[in-house]
């Protein structure tokens, strides 16, 4: 665990704006220390990275927060995506930096040459990638019922989810299509139907697939429950499911 003081002396990012993500839910701490001091894991951090980026690709920080929070968030779509941006990003600043020496050799007497100003290209692929994680009815149920809610709030329901994956770590060395099993799925569906967006059996079957892909989601789940929960967890919607 970090402070909120170490993170900003890592990233650079001020304790302001740390505060101010964590207010507007975009980047809520790990958890809180008894005298309200707030705390970040890895899984934070790496949350960081990802709005750090959309950042420099100067997303406004609503469109970030609906990509990462949207249900069906793929941290490595996302990278595929940032290093597409990056790399016409750069293309483009080459062409600036090609330009403006062109001018100053010349005097900039050289012919007047706007297309290194052109960012269409740019902006036709960010348009492309912000719709990718688009205003799915998913999202904005979770947004309607995420609406008033606190701090303290999210982080509950987080721990009452975190305690449901707890329940499959009990179970994680039995058959993934028991009763007991299936019971859990059932109960995963529905915490997530009553807090979040109305979870179907084909949004629940996709986020089985996210839970065992590796990366915080997985270490998360199995902090929770113990090493391989994540994979029974996942193996067991799927057959609840029939995928």
């Amino acid at each position: 665990m970090m402070t909120v003081h170490e993170v900003s002396q890592l990233t650079g990012v001020s304790i302001r704006t740390l505060q101010y993500y964590d207010r507007i839910g975009l980047l809520p701490p790990a958890e809180y220390t008894d005298a309200g001091y707030r705390l970040y894991d890895d899984a934070a951090l790496e949350t960081l990275q990802q709005i750090l980026l959309f950042r420099e690709l100067e997303f406004p920080l609503k469109d970030i927060g609906r990509i990462i929070h949207n249900p069906s968030f793929d941290r490595q779509k996302a990278l595929d995506q940032q290093i597409e941006l990056l790399e016409l990003k750069k293309e483009h600043l080459d062409s600036l930096i090609t330009l403006a020496r062109g001018i100053r050799t010349s005097g900039g007497k050289s012919k007047m040459d706007f297309s290194a100003f052109d960012t269409k290209k740019l902006d036709e692929y960010a348009a492309r990638a912000k719709e990718a994680w688009g205003d799915t009815p998913a999202y904005r149920e979770y947004e309607q019922k995420a609406m008033g809610r606190s701090v303290d709030e999210n982080a509950d329901l987080n721990r009452q989810m975190m305690d449901i994956f707890a329940e499959f770590g009990a179970v994680r060395d039995t058959d993934p299509a028991s009763e007991k099993a299936k019971a859990l799925v059932r109960k995963l569906q529905d915490f997530i139907s009553a807090h979040y967006y109305t979870c179907t059996d084909r949004i629940l079957a996709g986020l089985g697939q996210m839970y065992a892909a590796g990366g915080e989601m997985t270490e998360n789940i199995d902090r929770a429950g113990g090493k391989g929960t994540a994979e029974f967890a996942a193996r067991a919607i799927r057959l609840y499911c029939g995928k």
